[in-house]
């Protein structure tokens, strides 16, 4: 069974959908119709029913908010995407918690340093905000970059991050 959850935190309502085996999408929104659609089509689901409680993943997310940085490298994740940006999301779960990189960073961690542009789109099109954790990359030029969810939100979770780490 495919189902979403919708958890508080201190960066604002953050919804995940999931099924038993791993998150499918994740973010800081409590619309679940925005995170469906970040779903790849072969493994986006048909159903989704909402679940109230806790669970490992509502354990995960709160135990990051409260400052256990590693919280959410434990939960599984399932997306579909392209051999590049596949390999690029992985390269994001190994990113640090405190560490930012750059998109010509993740590119290379990739296995392909010249593909700095699609290194930003893994990041655009990720759809497992924090279990992918995107928002720990940014411009050269130490800009944030873009965040799905929110620059402000964004900004919150790397200051949280650099506190707690």
């Amino acid at each position: 069974m495919t189902y979403w959850t919708t958890t508080e935190t201190p960066a604002g309502p953050f919804t995940f959908i999931a099924d038993d085996d791993a998150v499918l999408a994740s973010g800081w929104t409590d619309d679940v119709d925005s995170l469906l659609v970040r779903i790849a089509d072969d493994v986006r689901p048909d159903d989704v029913a909402e679940r109230a409680g806790s669970s490992a993943i509502v354990d995960a997310v709160a135990a990051y908010h409260e400052g256990d940085l590693e919280a959410p490298a434990a939960i599984a994740v399932r997306q579909a995407s392209g051999p590049f940006i596949t390999a690029a999301w992985a390269a994001l779960r190994k990113v640090a918690p405190g560490e930012v990189i750059t998109y010509s960073d993740l590119a290379a961690r990739a296995g392909r340093p010249a593909a700095v542009r699609a290194a930003a789109s893994a990041c655009a099109r990720n759809p497992s905000a924090l279990f992918v954790p995107c928002h720990r990359v940014a411009r050269r030029d130490d800009g944030l970059g873009g965040f799905a969810w929110g620059l402000d939100v964004k900004h919150w979770l790397l200051d949280h991050e650099r506190h707690n780490g």
